[in-house]
């Protein structure tokens, strides 16, 4: 019966991240950190990715002209903006703690 406490729990506590309340109180606090992620990472992705594997086509070799259409069509937003999201908010609270 520990078990099935203990994966209650767990399973609790992951699903009040998604509460509409939470989400809500950290959009308000860090809507803007958010967008300019999502939009930094966008630019990176459909234009800077391109130009990179053109360039690498041009000096280093011809095959690296592939990725030019890959960049455009890989999608890795479910993995970098997560994770660039969870850098920001580690950055942010060193910056909070080292103020106080």
């Amino acid at each position: 019966m520990k078990v099935f406490k203990w994966l209650k729990h767990r399973l609790a506590h992951k699903l009040e991240h998604w509460n509409f309340a939470k989400l809500k109180k950290i959009l308000k606090e860090h809507g803007l950190a958010l967008v300019v992620i999502i939009v930094g990472w966008e630019i990176i992705e459909d234009i800077l990715f391109p130009l990179l594997f053109a360039f690498l086509g041009k000096f280093v070799h011809a095959s690296f002209y592939v990725g030019i259409p890959v960049a455009w069509l890989l999608c890795l937003h479910w993995l970098v903006v997560p994770i660039a999201w969870g850098w920001w908010i580690k950055l942010k609270e060193k910056k909070s703690s080292q103020s106080t």
